[in-house]
């Protein structure tokens, strides 16, 4: 499907452009959204005429992004799961998690604008980008945490709970190089034995034979 796009789009081209889509995309994303028209001579024509306004709506809208993304941008939000020793989550994090925990923090954010290639599925802080405009990212950090003394010991740069991956704790106990003997049992060693056994007799010495 032909559609002309009404602002830049990510990937897929500039305010103007007529461009070749899927018809799905179109349908559930681009023209819902308000981001393009369908390609008619009606609707082309009526854009070139429109040109002027649609590229002050979209100045309007990214000065607003920016002006967002200007107490946004280095935000962190914690998400308390359950995770595994080996730091693994029973679960993961999802981009409707971190843009709950955003919007949460006092910024309107839909999950569509956090940018993940996959979820989130270890303990940790994570870089997370989110589109606020399509001219205009920051990126915010998921602090992902058992708890959240957990979490705040992570923002400090810590690894509560267990020892670093290169260090090995080892317990030793001193041992002496040597045992040193008590004087009585240093005697009992130097003396000779109290009584000397006879040598073995034969039997013929002991018959006189």
């Amino acid at each position: 499907m032909e559609v002309i796009l009404l602002e830049r789009v990510e990937k897929l081209g500039q305010m103007g452009e007529v461009v070749n889509v899927k018809p799905g995309f179109a349908r559930n994303y681009l023209l819902p959204k308000n981001k393009a028209l369908r390609a008619t001579k009606a609707n082309i024509a009526e854009f070139e005429t429109r040109r002027v306004q649609f590229q002050a709506v979209n100045v309007e809208k990214r000065d607003e992004a920016q002006a967002i993304a200007s107490k946004l941008d280095g935000l962190s939000v914690v998400l308390v799961r359950q995770a595994s020793d080996g730091d693994q989550l029973y679960g993961s994090v999802t981009t409707r998690d971190i843009a709950t925990e955003i919007t949460a923090a006092g910024f309107t954010v839909d999950k569509n604008q956090v940018q993940l290639n996959h979820p989130i599925k270890t303990v940790g802080l994570h870089s997370v980008t989110v589109r606020l405009h399509p001219e205009v990212f920051v990126t915010v950090t998921a602090n992902v945490a058992r708890t959240e003394d957990e979490a705040q010991a992570q923002a400090r740069g810590e690894r509560p709970g267990r020892a670093d991956d290169d260090e090995i704790v080892v317990a030793t106990v001193d041992v002496p190089d040597a045992v040193e003997l008590s004087e009585a049992a240093q005697e009992m060693l130097e003396q000779p034995p109290e009584h000397e056994y006879p040598e073995t007799v034969s039997s013929e010495e002991q018959t006189g034979a």
